[in-house]
């Protein structure tokens, strides 16, 4: 005995100028944050500059390039209309998965560091015992 099963679809109709307009505003809001870092990364190269500016440079490049992220997310993927609950599922562990890439990349440069100052033949050598006056060597 075959069950009838109604498909179900949904149909998704633009949304006037309502949508139209949320994609326009996101489009500048993605392009003009993407010209920022464009800008700063190549006026790291092309300017000379100190090595901290450079350093905070790209840390506030890291930084727009993860809000950037997060925007896509939020309106492409629809995840900043979702019930709290799910956004805090998605976010959480992302943000630990980030944190832990931070915390490896810290412990394997103290690692590195360690390993350049250690000299196994200084750490075991012990001092010299005194000569007698009188010995021949």
């Amino acid at each position: 005995m075959e069950h009838a099963v109604q498909e179900i679809t949904f149909h998704h109709e633009p949304g006037g100028k309502e949508v139209v307009s949320k994609i326009i505003r996101t489009t500048v809001i993605l392009s003009v944050i993407t010209i920022i870092e464009l800008g700063m990364g190549l006026g790291m190269y092309a300017l000379p500059m100190a090595e901290g500016l450079k350093l905070f440079l790209k840390g506030v490049i890291v930084i727009l390039s993860l809000a950037k992220a997060f925007y896509i997310v939020g309106v492409f993927m629809h995840l900043g209309e979702e019930v709290k609950n799910l956004i805090m599922t998605i976010v959480v562990p992302l943000l630990l998965f980030v944190w832990f890439i931070a915390a490896f990349l810290y412990e394997g440069n103290s690692w590195k560091n360690l390993r350049n100052t250690y000299n196994p033949k200084q750490a075991v050598s012990a001092p010299a015992a005194p000569h007698a006056a009188g010995e021949q060597h």
